[in-house]
């Protein structure tokens, strides 16, 4: 392995771990209970809360991975910074749009849900009432890791 690979490998490993952390800061901590139980409202009022969430949860990450960042060493560019935090804003906003829904089995149920039914996931989901946040949690720290790939990237040798 070249220098510069293990340099992305150690990069990609802080960044995930950044990311994660900052994650749970931002999906539980930060989060505003208001918007926390309005965020899959259908409508206007369920877009604005799940945006307003999705806007702290951004920044919260964005300061970890800006100080940490920083702190460490790691050189991420500004670009590649910003391309991982719309990574795991948009599909953070994917997820976060379907609270309270992960039991709906029909058309209008949003599209993860649908997806989720598809899977395979129907009577998990309807048996357990966690089901639905632990494929939230799930689809966020998957999304996390290709953020963190995104910001590790490989520099130019």
């Amino acid at each position: 392995m070249t220098s510069t690979t293990t340099d992305a490998a150690a990069r990609f490993a802080a960044v995930y771990a950044l990311l994660t952390a900052a994650h749970e800061a931002g999906d539980y901590w930060v989060q505003q209970d208001a918007d926390a139980g309005a965020k899959g409202r259908h409508g206007h009022e369920g877009r604005a809360a799940c945006l307003r969430h999705m806007a702290s949860y951004t920044a919260t990450q964005a300061l970890a991975l800006g100080v940490a960042g920083q702190y460490l060493g790691l050189r991420i560019t500004g670009r590649r910074a910003a391309a991982a935090l719309a990574v795991s804003a948009v599909t953070h906003y994917v997820a976060d749009r379907c609270a309270g829904h992960w039991r709906e089995t029909g058309d209008d149920a949003p599209a993860l849900v649908r997806f989720a039914h598809r899977s395979g996931k129907t009577q998990w989901l309807q048996r357990d009432p966690g089901a639905g946040p632990l494929l939230d949690q799930a689809w966020h720290r998957a999304w996390i890791a290709a953020a963190a790939v995104v910001a590790a990237g490989r520099s130019r040798a």
